[in-house]
């Protein structure tokens, strides 16, 4: 301490709100100022849209990435309610790109949830130089242009509208991140794995920053996580870490239970390698979370009760392992809670404790009935993890 004291009251605390909290500490919103949190402010916007397509109210949505180094996410939805023009139902379109988000999720259990902190497309605002929003809504268009999080107007009808929907198109500010350069392949990652897990989810991306012609991709998958067990094995036959297909079919089943709803599709190979995919509310999580321990316990069930009962053990035999049953597996084990409770600043581990019994039970029973349903195929099976 030097000689002088130093005074330290109220008159030094400075309280910072909105976009000037958000500009001021960017990596508790978004992560990082790197390539990291620059993904975070797509998502932040995109995510609003997701959630319209699984509520039912939106049918598709578009993500561009602009040749002057912005991005545009549309949907095909209602349009955002515009305060100026009365409009109720929900955050209006100001509300929505000023004030973190704390309402209820619309969307409920079956929501994404990409954010990490949750507070919305105010975020992508306040970390853009340049945010222009524009709604398509009973029949009018309606547009307002931000700077920096501050909105320059209130938003202004121009017209008759062409349909319906909101279209938001920003510019990363790059004075808060290090690069502004967006890398398309892991949005074409991200999303089709989301469409993947959201089997209502039709998306498209488009990149026209390459010179002559735009790259473009859309993704649906009806099927859902089956498709993606699919697509997981196909990945690695390419790569040759394959093996070959114990059983031709992706075994799949859900199950919406009050502590979660679960959504599981495995299928086994020769091979010694172990490929399996969790997520919980659209979120990729990590091993040692609940729903994946659960996963494994149910695994190891369903296994030992079919062996014991067709005496393939006996009692002095102990239990089969869960890490040699999963030699060969590849699965996506998806599950959606009302409160998903993620451990650690990145959200990667799954905490919730009763999804482990859900998932546990869900597995042991559906996966048993599997093996009823095809005694030779789990016959064969079975006895490989003995």
């Amino acid at each position: 301490m030097g000689e002088e004291a130093i005074e330290y009251d109220a008159s030094r605390i400075e309280v910072l709100e909105g976009r000037h909290a958000i500009r001021k500490r960017p990596g508790m919103y978004v992560g990082s100022t790197g390539e990291r949190g620059l993904r975070q402010t797509v998502f932040e916007v995109a995510d609003r849209a997701v959630n319209e397509v699984l509520t039912g109210s939106t049918t598709r949505v578009g993500i561009t990435f602009l040749s002057d180094g912005g991005v545009r996410v549309d949907d095909d939805g209602p349009g955002v309610p515009v305060e100026a023009a009365g409009h109720t139902g929900g955050p209006g379109l100001e509300t929505l790109l000023t004030r973190p988000f704390t309402g209820p999720d619309t969307s409920g259990r079956h929501g994404l949830t990409s954010g990490l902190v949750g507070v919305g497309p105010c975020v992508t605002n306040a970390l853009s130089s340049r945010l222009t929003a524009e709604v398509r809504r009973d029949g009018t268009r309606w547009v307002q242009e931000y700077a920096h999080g501050a909105a320059l107007a209130p938003p202004v009808a121009v017209g008759p509208a062409s349909g319906s929907g909101t279209t938001v198109t920003f510019r990363p500010d790059a004075g808060i991140f290090e690069t502004t350069e967006f890398v398309f392949g892991v949005f074409v990652e991200r999303f089709r794995e989301l469409a993947f897990l959201y089997r209502d989810l039709d998306v498209s991306l488009t990149d026209e920053r390459p010179p002559g012609e735009p790259r473009s991709v859309r993704f649906r998958f009806p099927g859902g996580v089956r498709e993606f067990v699919a697509f997981l094995d196909a990945e690695a036959g390419r790569a040759g870490t394959a093996g070959t297909a114990v059983h031709p079919d992706v075994i799949a089943f859900e199950r919406d239970a009050p502590e979660a709803a679960v959504d599981v599709a495995l299928r086994w190979s020769d091979s010694r390698e172990e490929r399996v995919r969790g997520f919980a509310n659209g979120v990729p999580t990590l091993e040692g979370s609940t729903h994946l321990l659960g996963f494994r316990d149910g695994l190891a069930a369903a296994v030992d009760a079919y062996a014991r009962e067709r005496r393939l053990l006996t009692a002095a035999d102990p239990d089969p392992s869960a890490d040699r049953i999963c030699q060969g597996l590849t699965a996506v084990v998806s599950v959606k809670l009302d409160r998903p409770e993620f451990l650690g600043a990145t959200r990667g581990t799954l905490g919730n404790p009763a999804a482990r019994p859900c998932v546990a039970e869900t597995v042991r029973d559906r996966l048993g009935t599997w093996f009823a349903e095809q005694p030779e195929r789990a016959g064969a099976l079975v006895c490989r993890f003995l």
